[in-house]
């Protein structure tokens, strides 16, 4: 599986992209995971080779503008270049959609939504709503399924577990310490893990609903994963992440690193 990091910043980050990260599965399947701010997925990803008008997929953990505000974009470049692709499917918590649908209600984006999806000014069905239950497994792909879990951020907050090829993949979404997530990473390939500051700014991390790198070293050891990726960066620490991943390394003995917008990793099984 290949992992494309398109931003790894968090919300108030002045130097990265906001949170998007794209699974490309061995099956074939393309997983667009949170779609970031303004038009980042679609730059980052171009500059990737990534085509952006090619996402079919995406799951949203939460309702947070850098996290979901780039779906208008997603969809609109996705419609310029493919205006005979199927609706473009959006998986989500209910909590989520009311929100997304109060986003298109507030641009004049000529996009009605409605509890299906999304219909664009020629009455086409562009997106479609795939409302999810913690626990609940959803097929994506020949050999891909995925499932969320509650994250610990606002009400209707979720992470996610993907299961492609033999390997599992789990993103924390943004989520204070969260024994959830430590269930389901149960001998996870990889754990990408938000990792706000360092263990120093606990409770400043806490109190804006955020996990510190420390708290991501020990939600890995505890789950026993192969390998864990800091992402959702502060600004500080997204120009020198050494910091965050030193305070994991306390916790965690496994390989730790901190994703850079445009990172792309690889994993096997």
């Amino acid at each position: 599986m290949k992992i494309s990091f398109l931003g790894t910043g968090s919300g108030t980050s002045t130097n990265s992209a906001h949170t998007a990260i794209v699974y490309d599965c061995d099956d074939g399947t393309r997983l667009l995971i949170d779609t970031s701010s303004g038009n980042s997925v679609a730059r980052n990803s171009s500059a990737l080779g990534i085509p952006p008008e090619s996402f079919d997929t995406i799951l949203l953990t939460h309702h947070h503008y850098d996290h979901v505000s780039g779906l208008v974009s997603v969809n609109q470049v996705r419609g310029w270049a493919r205006q005979d692709a199927p609706p473009l499917d959006v998986y989500l918590t209910e909590e989520s959609l009311e929100w997304v649908k109060r986003l298109y209600a507030g641009i004049p984006a000529r996009i009605e939504t409605d509890e299906e999806g999304a219909i664009n000014s020629d009455g086409r069905q562009v997106m479609r709503w795939n409302v999810v239950q913690p626990g609940q497994e959803i097929s994506l792909g020949p050999t891909t399924t995925a499932s969320c879990f509650p994250a610990d951020h606002l009400f209707g907050s979720v992470g996610w577990r993907v299961d492609s090829g033999g390997m599992s993949v789990v993103f924390s979404g943004d989520t204070r310490f969260n024994p959830e997530l430590i269930k389901v990473s149960k001998g996870a390939r990889l754990l990408i893990h938000e990792a706000y500051r360092t263990d120093e700014h606990k409770e400043y991390s806490e109190g804006r609903g955020h996990s510190t790198a420390g708290d991501a070293g020990r939600s890995a050891a505890q789950a026993g994963v192969a390998e864990l990726v800091l992402t959702h960066l502060d600004t500080p620490f997204s120009i020198d992440p050494q910091p965050l991943i030193e305070d994991a390394q306390k916790f965690y003995e496994g390989p730790v690193s901190a994703a850079s917008d445009l990172d792309q990793i690889t994993i096997s099984t």
